[in-house]
């Protein structure tokens, strides 16, 4: 689960980490009275509150939006509310968008700060060794995403435990690697310790802060800040939860979302994945483009729900535009196979099928599930391994051309 950069902030200043003072506004009258009430000489930051990346450089659809981005710098308090109504619900499209962009509905108001160094700082699970990733580098805004896999130099990469503090040793490497003084230890230290209690304690999957900023009494900023949080662990926190922004959402990821699912659009392709774990969906994924295809859109359903729940998941993928045909891969375990069998059949009665489907059931209750299918005569070919699903799909898929 992503959140607004505004919702980010308040957040980590709640653990103690230095942020800008801001707030949000919804109109410009509101935004010119939350730039009033930070600072009546300013300068002041708008930011365009949307979970993507890159909104400095971006640009906006409509002619009325200007010619600037989706982050501008203000220096009059009279052009406050000008700035703010030229991208308030207007579209702005960035390099981490669709071409349709986002609709900007809320700015960020904050206050400008003078700092002497910037850099970019960001914490990640990194599953190949089982640990959180510190990754600092000098390079800031959106040419971060463009170094991280050909410019391996370009980023200092710490491994962090997670029943231990981040160590004075640790902080020297980032220091020595920014160039920077040891007079920072102690800023530095504060400020690393207070993220990596942060991430763990809510139990993130990444924290981004591009860029942080150094003020001129050696202490840290954060300018920006992103938090992914894993969904799974979300039951732990309530009030996360409750900064989910539904409009930001795709209305199937939406709809797979509020089932307890999660739904995947690629953008292009023509075969959609029902699978039952992020294992299975690479499988699929993998597999698929190894035969020269490409999905178009995947979803991966959980136990613990019922038949109209997983229908409704299953309903994503039929109705999907681009979908001409569905490789379903469940292995049962907690996750029964009859439970897929019942919300195969159900969401076909509501929406139909007019394309080839193929079935790999393992695990509980497979034989029961291929019972289910074959008794409702529902036009259904079975696979006993995903290879052999993948490749009588895309014979079904040819055939139908």
């Amino acid at each position: 689960m992503n959140i607004h950069e505004y919702q980010a902030k308040k957040v980590l200043e709640q653990y103690g980490i230095n942020v800008p003072a801001g707030g949000i506004a919804y109109t410009p009258a509101e935004a010119k009275r939350v730039a009033q009430k930070l600072s009546s000489r300013g300068p002041w930051v708008l930011k365009a509150q949307i979970q993507a990346g890159a909104r400095a450089s971006g640009r906006f659809i409509e002619h009325e939006a200007g010619h600037k981005g989706g982050v501008r710098h203000v220096t009059q308090i009279t052009k406050i509310a000008y700035e703010t109504a030229q991208m308030l619900n207007n579209t702005l499209v960035t390099d981490q968008t669709e071409s349709h962009g986002r609709l900007v509905s809320k700015v960020y108001v904050e206050t400008f700060q003078n700092v002497k160094h910037l850099f970019y700082a960001g914490m990640v699970i990194d599953s190949s060794i089982s640990s959180i990733t510190l990754l600092i580098s000098e390079v800031i805004d959106e040419r971060i995403e463009q170094i991280v896999e050909v410019q391996y130099d370009k980023i200092l990469r710490i491994p962090l435990k997670f029943d231990a503090s981040i160590s004075d040793k640790q902080i020297m490497q980032i220091l020595d690697f920014l160039s920077l003084d040891k007079c920072y230890l102690q800023s530095f230290h504060d400020f690393f310790g207070k993220l990596l209690f942060t991430f763990i304690n809510l139990d993130a999957q990444m924290i981004e802060i591009n860029p942080v900023g150094i003020l001129p009494d050696k202490k840290l900023v954060a300018l920006d800040a992103k938090i992914n949080f894993d969904d799974n662990a979300l039951f732990r926190h309530p009030d996360i939860v409750r900064m989910h922004d539904d409009f930001e959402e795709d209305i199937r990821e939406l709809r797979a979302y509020r089932s307890g699912f999660h739904y995947y659009d690629f953008g292009e392709g023509n075969i959609g994945c029902i699978v039952n774990g992020e294992g299975l969906a690479l499988e699929a994924l993998d597999i698929i483009k190894a035969k020269g295809f490409s999905p178009a859109c995947a979803l991966n359903v959980k136990g613990g729900v019922d038949k109209d729940k997983i229908a409704d998941g299953i309903k994503l993928i039929m109705t999907n535009p681009r979908v001409e045909g569905i490789v379903i891969n469940i292995l049962g375990g907690f996750l029964r196979c009859n439970l897929i069998a019942d919300g195969i059949l159900s969401a076909s009665q509501d929406v139909g099928l007019n394309m080839p489907l193929v079935v790999r059931f393992e695990g509980t209750n497979k034989d029961m599930a291929r019972a289910i299918l074959e008794e409702s005569n529902f036009q259904v070919l079975f696979a006993d391994n995903m290879n052999e699903a993948v490749d009588k799909l895309i014979e079904q898929m040819e055939v139908n051309d």
